[in-house]
């Protein structure tokens, strides 16, 4: 089903929103939206670990581009949704909500809007063993192989 989800991507969520780094992670809120050259899913995120940045949240978009599938699939897989509903090719909206997973974020602008980026995804199982990698490994830059 396709619907609006006022502020989903309102301006003030965008200042707030920009987190960059590894996160143990909910799906809030998804919801799939038509464009005809990129259709995306939209989807809301609220933050489990690390704790200083619990109960914040964000919102990113993942492409339904035939380019672009791979990175869903990937994302799907890693946060746990439901393998018969993958191996049909289906996105149910409500099957996402509350998966829970690993994601390292980014953010960027483009003509003066920021954007979200979901850079990497792991299983939630691996948040011990990612978020200790990843302080552990501060002094250089991390790459999304990385997660």
């Amino acid at each position: 089903m396709r619907r609006h989800i006022p502020g989903l991507y309102s301006k003030q969520q965008d200042l707030e929103s920009n987190l960059d780094g590894l996160f143990l992670v909910r799906v809030e809120r998804a919801a799939y939206r038509w464009h005809r050259q990129k259709p995306f899913l939209a989807l809301q995120f609220v933050v489990l670990e690390p704790k200083s940045f619990e109960s914040r949240s964000f919102c990113g978009r993942l492409y339904c581009t035939e380019r672009a599938l791979w990175k869903l699939t990937w994302f799907l897989t890693d946060f746990g949704y439901d393998t018969e509903l993958l191996n049909h090719d289906q996105v149910d909206e409500k099957a996402v909500l509350n998966l829970r997973g690993v994601l390292r974020t980014s953010h960027s602008t483009v003509n003066g809007r920021s954007y979200q980026n979901l850079d990497a995804f792991a299983p939630a199982e691996e948040w011990e063993t990612v978020s200790c990698t990843s302080t552990s490994s501060t002094g250089r830059q991390g790459d999304a192989d990385d997660l």
